[in-house]
């Protein structure tokens, strides 16, 4: 007869039943979940994917900022909110819908927009940031701020029928301006209001986040540093690209240009 783990409650044994038969899991690596503190940026349609399986998977603390309300055009993607929840912040939305899907949970919702000002001071408190957000100075922004404090960064983007994700270790590999040195000014900078987006491909695409969450966190497996993946759902195709460390990149460059953070809104409406 199997001994029960003291660590566990019978109810959260058989939670947690699929992650601690797995050997790369086990008891110890649920316990380093469930004492995981992650900050995503945005309740929209990456971060309701994001959200649910890090809030399945037992991740003891899910911080989320936004400070959008739910619209009936969110409901074809944003599988976090409802009909129900027309009107509601998102951070209360997605609150509701977490920690109901997992009473283990607790879900911190700041109902604001990043800024310079507020946004190291936040994620200092966590272990690890994804990047759920639906615009280009956000993702400056929390780049920016994430090679600074040297704070894990699992970014993502979709458009249209594609998407993409990398997964950034300051000191260890690239940063997003290695990637994409400049922000693209706003007329070249489509958003999926502008362009539409399949409601599926933000699942595809934020499940592939939380995986890289999850593998932080464990310590386990091969993540994406120094590497960008795409997803193209009309071929059916996925391609990982080679992103080397920029040695010359402005902010984790080996002489960085950009040492505060920048007001990188002038100029950009919300997406």
């Amino acid at each position: 007869m199997t001994q029960r783990n003291p660590e566990f409650t019978e109810d959260q044994l058989q939670r947690y039943s699929r992650h601690i038969l797995l050997p790369e899991v086990g008891a110890t690596g649920q316990k380093k979940l469930l004492d995981a503190k992650v900050f995503v940026v945005g309740a929209g349609g990456l971060g309701s994917p994001v959200g649910y399986y890090l809030a399945a998977a037992g991740i003891g603390t899910i911080g989320i900022i936004d400070n959008d309300r739910v619209e009936i055009s969110n409901l074809q993607r944003q599988i976090a909110h409802s009909t129900k929840t027309l009107g509601v912040l998102k951070v209360e939305s997605a609150k509701a819908t977490f920690e109901a899907l997992n009473p283990d949970v607790k879900v911190v919702g700041i109902a604001e927009r990043l800024s310079r000002d507020t946004i190291r001071d936040i994620i200092r408190d966590y272990d690890i940031v994804v990047d759920c957000s639906d615009n280009f100075p956000t993702r400056y922004l929390v780049n920016d701020a994430c090679v600074m404090v040297k704070k894990p960064l699992v970014s993502g983007a979709i458009l249209k029928f594609e998407g993409q994700l990398t997964t950034i270790l300051p000191g260890e590999g690239h940063c997003y301006r290695c990637l994409f040195e400049e922000m693209p000014p706003p007329e070249h900078a489509p958003s999926c209001r502008d362009l539409g987006v399949i409601g599926a491909i933000p699942g595809v695409i934020g499940s592939l986040q939380a995986v890289e969450v999850i593998k932080l966190v464990l310590g386990k497996g091969e993540v994406l540093k120094n590497a960008l993946l795409i997803y193209d759902a009309l071929k059916a195709t996925f391609r990982r690209v080679t992103v080397p460390r920029n040695k010359k990149c402005a902010v984790c460059g080996e002489d960085p240009a950009i040492t505060e953070l920048q007001d990188y809104e002038a100029g950009y409406c919300r997406t």
